[in-house]
This record gives C-alpha cells, sequence and structure tokens, in this order.
C-alpha cells in the first residue's frame, strides 16, 4: 500500500500535514505545489488499495479527480474548509468538512488529533489571518505575549513562501519546508534554530511587503481597495500576506490584490472585511478560474479587460 500525502503549499496545508505525519509518522509521497495550485489530484495516480490524505485543496475543484481516484478502489481521508460542492457517499471516502469563515484545515486536523500538536494549528491560523481564534487558543493555553507573536509571525512566513505563479518564485518548494519542520514538534524550536530556514523566510517577507507597502491603490470607495502590483517574483510572493495587512488595519474594508502576469491579465487576492468575514468565495467564482473560501478567495487569471465588471462585482457584493 502507498501513502500519498497531498497538501496545499501554504501554512494551512502544510500545517495540517505536519500535524498528521507528527501524531502518525509515515512515509509517504508528497504532492503539492504553490498556494493556488489546488487541483492537485489530477497529479496522483494511485492503486487499489492506495490511501490518498488531502488537506486544504477545494474538493469542488478536484471533484472529478476525486471520483477516478474512489473508482480505482483508492481510499481518501479528505480534509478541508474551502468550498466542497456535493460531497460524494461512497465507502471509500472519510472527509471532514466545515466551510464556516473561522476555522481552517489545520484546526480541524487539531480537533481530530485531541489536541496533541495545537501550536501547529495556532501557526497555521494566523497564517490564514484568522487572528481573533489563534489569539483565543493562546490565551486558553497561557501562552506568553513573546510566544504568542512567534507563532503569528511563523504563520504568516510559511503563509507568504506559498505565493507564487510557479514553484520558482518561492523561497523554499513546500515539500522542502514540510520536510524541515518535521523536526520541530514546537514550532517555537523551529524559529530559534539558527540553522533553519525561518530567518530566510522572515527575511524575505519583510522585504517584499516593504516594497508592496509602497503601492498606492488604484480605487478606493468607503467599502472597497483595489491594488495593481507588477509582474515581478516580489509582488507574486507577497499578494496574499499584502492583502491580509490591509485588511487587519481597514477592517471594515474589503481589499483586492491584483498581481499583472505574463498572460497579459491579473492573479487576483480578494480579501472580505474582517467585520463581516464572507462573500469572497462568491464573488471570485463569478469568474473563470475563481475559487476559495468566504473570508479570502482569488481568481487564478482575470483578463484585463475583465477589470471594470471585476470592480463592479466587488461594489455590488460589499455595498
Amino acid at each position: 500500500m502507498e501513502i500519498i500525502d497531498v497538501f496545499n503549499g501554504d501554512a494551512d496545508g502544510i500545517c495540517a500535514l505536519l500535524q498528521m505525519r507528527l501524531a502518525d509518522p509515515h512515509k509517504s509521497t508528497l504532492v503539492t505545489g504553490v498556494k493556488r495550485d489546488i487541483q492537485l489530484l489530477r497529479k496522483v495516480q494511485a492503486s487499489a488499495g492506495d490511501r490518498v490524505n488531502v488537506f486544504d485543496i477545494s474538493m469542488e475543484k478536484n471533484h472529478s479527480d476525486l471520483i477516478r481516484l474512489l473508482d480505482q478502489g483508492v481510499h481518501l481521508f479528505y480534509v478541508d474548509h474551502h468550498r466542497s460542492g456535493e460531497i460524494p457517499v461512497h465507502p471509500g471516502l472519510e472527509t471532514i468538512i466545515d466551510m464556516r469563515s473561522e476555522t481552517c484545515t489545520s484546526l480541524l486536523i487539531n480537533q481530530y488529533l485531541g489536541g496533541e500538536y495545537l501550536a501547529w494549528a495556532i501557526t497555521a491560523a494566523f497564517g490564514d489571518n484568522m487572528n481573533n481564534i489563534a489569539n483565543t487558543l493562546c490565551q486558553e493555553q497561557y501562552y506568553t505575549s513573546v510566544r504568542t507573536e512567534q507563532l503569528k509571525m511563523l504563520g504568516v512566513c510559511l503563509n507568504y513562501n506559498g505565493y507564487g505563479e510557479t514553484v520558482d518564485d518561492l523561497h523554499m518548494t513546500p515539500d522542502r519546508l514540510f520536510l524541515a519542520l518535521l523536526d520541530y514538534p514546537d514550532p517555537v524550536d523551529f524559529i530559534n534554530d539558527p540553522d533553519s530556514c525561518y530567518q530566510l523566510l522572515h527575511a524575505g517577507y519583510h522585504d517584499d511587503l516593504g516594497k508592496a507597502e509602497q503601492i498606492d491603490p488604484v480605487f478606493r470607495s468607503e467599502l472597497v481597495e483595489i491594488f495593481i502590483l507588477p509582474d515581478e517574483p516580489w509582488s507574486r510572493r507577497v499578494s496574499g500576506v499584502f492583502g491580509n495587512q490591509l485588511t487587519n488595519e481597514s477592517p471594515a474594508k474589503a481589499h483586492a490584490v491584483f498581481t499583472l502576469n505574463q498572460q497579459g491579465g491579473y492573479v487576483v487576492s480578494v480579501r472580505a472585511p474582517l467585520v463581516n468575514r464572507v462573500g469572497a468565495d462568491k464573488l471570485c467564482s463569478q469568474f473563470p478560474s475563481g475559487g476559495g473560501r468566504q473570508a479570502a478567495a482569488g481568481i487564478n487569471h482575470l483578463p484585463q479587460c475583465e477589470f471594470d465588471n471585476f470592480v463592479t462585482a466587488m461594489q455590488q457584493m460589499y455595498k
């Protein structure tokens, strides 16, 4: 029997699998990619009796390959918080699906494991900009303010590393980063280890964010702000965490960060207002290649001619 672990390349996907493999060590084949590479099941080739574990990718976007694998006799364990579509009823499929805006895949795995590696789940929640629930969990564990801030920055840096058009844009490929983290049951040990890659991620994050902060919005209203970043590797890396920062700074506004791409269009990251964490998935799903979750979603390619239509749709969503 082969074990195949499929996971999103962001903080949530990595930390979800990390908790599982710390609790249940197994050698497995890793299938992952940049954060927006979500149709990962199409990369999976498995046989009857194999086990495929899936973390933090939309079932709706992988439905046909999910059915393919089930028909081949593969057992799947599927954990996610994105749009699921219709969930198949099949003896070979075990699911933990929760699309509420105040949870993430790592928090679902934390519940499944009984809190064994809670600090990594908190790290992922911070990475997904779920600061309220992450801070609450830290307070319940009596974490110091220093430890809380360490987990928050680590989550942000892990999430930041997942953004890019290809893995060449990233500081570390998600599979290498996951394997590096496996040596640290406590995330603070990873932060404090001078030989870990944490300083690389931390420095890259601050450098890229500093460039993004020099960009002025191209559209601004009472409830919506839109920014356009250039077609550069740093832009692709920072687009998501920049959107999170904008939302934290102006919690009553929805934000969209457009990044020019080489196809003559945009990659779009959308963040719903913190005070009303809904609608981002519905907005982005109006456009081909769009999807995500209620609080945060995106569009993999938006033609430049669709920019005005997007602005209109975003204003309608958040009015």
